[in-house]
């Protein structure tokens, strides 16, 4: 079954499709046009790059094959952290400190970017402070107390400090021994962050088109995407579509792999009941390999994610696998029904660092294809600066985006028919680490 086939089903039993009302949809790209840059992909990532080239001026065609925030963006758990998916020395490693201390302090105006948008645009996406990391046992609370005391004096960015005779204040639930607070972080609804976001390109002048796929890519001096009913001619793309490019780019595809993570919901609790699980409303993760996270929403319920399919395939009874894995967490909650339960696919690379940058050209002129991708998860906040640094060097200005681009990134071992497999018992044995630690 195709990929996307695949996500549609998975999606319908989404809460955030639940409590959101689209307006009318964008229309389908049934022409011929010509335009400054064409984006392919709806979510934050090709909105946010839409949208900053609009407002300088750019003629921009944005091209989405289902409907606007149908990948990631609009079903992740709701997330905006600091940092990257990897560890910051994975990115000082490649980029030496002070490159790395830059795209730390990135990831950081990533968070003040989407918060300033949210206010400028006035978009009501249940916006909360706040962002909980919590370790499962001693001796991984010893692990993020030294993570947390090295990004103070590294990075210049402090970190409360929840020592395990304090945890039970801050969550009611046994599982955890120690933790670190951030009150620059927090969590929203990220389908209707997403269509705020949509909205607000649409004013600034950029043509949105849904259930337009692209199904063919012609490169050039000026790029050409077909449609199945229409095609665009641009001087520069943007491939923002992640794991749902469907072969538009081959290269890019051996680089990144289609993860399933699944979420669930529960019925709104009582007020008192919600308020005591995270007493300060913060968003959570633990900080296993394989970890959960979650948090409760503006109207009262739990919001539980954590399991997550290396092997691209759904697991069975999937409502029933996530209140387990709620229910060991808060034993509280056993009584609680599961209102919703869905899951998508997101973009991993190898090292979980994200991926930017130009496709090769054809000979006899510059690279005009850029990409954003292998966000591993960790992208609410940054797939908006993405957006914005993209542009910046479509525009002329590439010093932050080539920051980004110069961190190396290797294919998955085992090709097309055996990569899925090794990252599956590679997983388990991340898996194993996690319950022996």
């Amino acid at each position: 079954m195709p990929l996307l086939d695949t996500d549609q089903e998975l999606t319908r039993d989404s809460y955030y499709a639940a409590t959101v009302v689209r307006g009318a949809s964008y229309p389908v790209l049934d022409e011929t046009v010509d335009c400054d840059v064409a984006v392919v992909g709806g979510g934050l990532a090709g909105l946010s790059a839409a949208l900053d080239l609009a407002q300088r001026g750019f003629s921009v065609r944005l091209l989405e094959a289902r409907e606007i925030g149908f990948g990631a963006s609009g079903r992740n758990g709701g997330q905006a952290i600091h940092g990257l998916a990897c560890d910051q020395d994975v990115i000082e490693a490649q980029l030496g400190a002070a490159d790395a201390r830059r795209v730390w302090d990135m990831t950081i105006e990533a968070l003040d970017l989407l918060q300033g948008r949210i206010r400028k645009y006035r978009i009501d996406c249940d916006w909360r402070s706040g962002y909980l990391g919590l370790a499962r046992n001693a001796r991984k609370g010893v692990e993020l107390a030294a993570w947390a005391d090295r990004l103070e004096a590294v990075y210049g960015y402090p970190l409360q400090r929840i020592a395990p005779a304090e945890v039970g204040g801050w969550i009611a639930s046994g599982e955890f021994h120690s933790g670190v607070h951030d009150a620059r972080s927090g969590h929203l609804h990220p389908l209707k962050y997403t269509l705020g976001l949509a909205g607000a390109a649409r004013e600034a002048g950029v043509h949105l088109h849904e259930n337009s796929e692209v199904v063919a890519l012609r490169q050039g001096p000026q790029v050409e995407l077909r449609t199945a009913r229409g095609s665009v001619r641009a001087r520069q793309v943007l491939l923002a579509g992640n794991v749902y490019l469907q072969g538009l780019a081959p290269a890019l595809a051996a680089r990144i792999m289609p993860v399933g993570t699944y979420i669930a919901c529960t019925e709104e609790l009582p007020d008192v009941v919600a308020d005591a699980l995270i007493p300060s409303r913060s968003a959570v993760c633990d900080t296993n390999f394989v970890l959960d996270y979650f948090r409760t929403t503006n109207d009262q319920r739990m919001l539980y994610g954590g399991r997550v399919s290396y092997s691209t395939v759904t697991p069975s009874n999937l409502a029933q696998s996530m209140r387990q894995r709620m229910v060991a967490t808060f034993p509280q909650l056993a009584a609680a029904r599961i209102e919703h339960a869905w899951g998508g696919f997101v973009d991993i690379s190898m090292n979980r660092a994200p991926d930017f940058g130009r496709l090769p050209a054809a000979a006899g002129h510059a690279p005009n294809i850029y990409y954003l991708q292998g966000f591993s998860g960790h992208g609410l906040a940054l797939t908006g600066l993405a957006g914005q640094i993209v542009a910046e060097a479509m525009a002329g200005d590439a010093s932050r985006f080539d920051v980004f681009a110069r961190l190396r990134h290797r294919r998955f071992p085992g090709g097309r028919l055996l990569r899925t497999p090794s990252l599956v018992l590679g997983m388990a044995w991340h898996r194993l680490r996690d319950k022996l630690a």
